[in-house]
């Protein structure tokens, strides 16, 4: 990273980083985050020194007539930002879940059972955790549903005791 070749000069280097940073279109919405928040383009700073094409071809006059165009499509790659993080998001999912394996729980299986927020101890604070107890599943209640007992065989109910 380029704040680790800095060391000691990290504060001048920072606001070239911010700039770098927010002016990289994102793979997730395809624009920038300057475009996004300012809805116009930024120029690095290395094209104003040096000339480039678009450079070379901006005309001052025009500029207003152009800035206005602009503002009529701004709803537009709004949108387009839109649909293009939500096909982000599903490629995501779609990587993960092809790395995820599926195990049915059935009857017999031992598990885990998640504290819940009436049944925590506030003294333990933060450090409580967050899984209780052995138990054996003994039947399906529904759809990612069971009905469990302990290991001495009494059966718990959904107050989280087991009788």
């Amino acid at each position: 990273m380029r704040l680790d070749d800095a060391k000691g000069r990290w504060v001048k280097e920072l606001p070239h980083v911010l700039w770098t940073y927010r002016t990289t279109p994102r793979r997730s919405t395809g624009e920038t985050p300057f475009s996004i928040t300012y809805r116009v383009e930024a120029m690095i700073p290395l094209e104003i020194g040096f000339p480039t094409l678009r450079t070379s071809s901006f005309v001052p006059s025009s500029n207003d007539g152009l800035l206005e165009k602009s503002l009529d499509l701004v709803e537009e790659r709004r949108e387009v930002a839109v649909v293009q993080l939500a096909y982000y998001q599903h490629k995501l999912k779609r990587g993960y879940d092809a790395h995820v394996k599926l195990r049915p729980l059935a009857p017999g299986d031992l598990v885990l059972r998640k504290v819940l927020g009436t049944a925590k101890n506030l003294a333990w604070g933060k450090l409580e955790p967050t899984w209780e107890g052995l138990y054996r599943i003994t039947s399906v209640a529904g759809i990612g549903a069971y009905r469990l007992e302990d290991l001495d065989g009494k059966s718990c109910t959904a107050s989280l005791e087991c009788k």
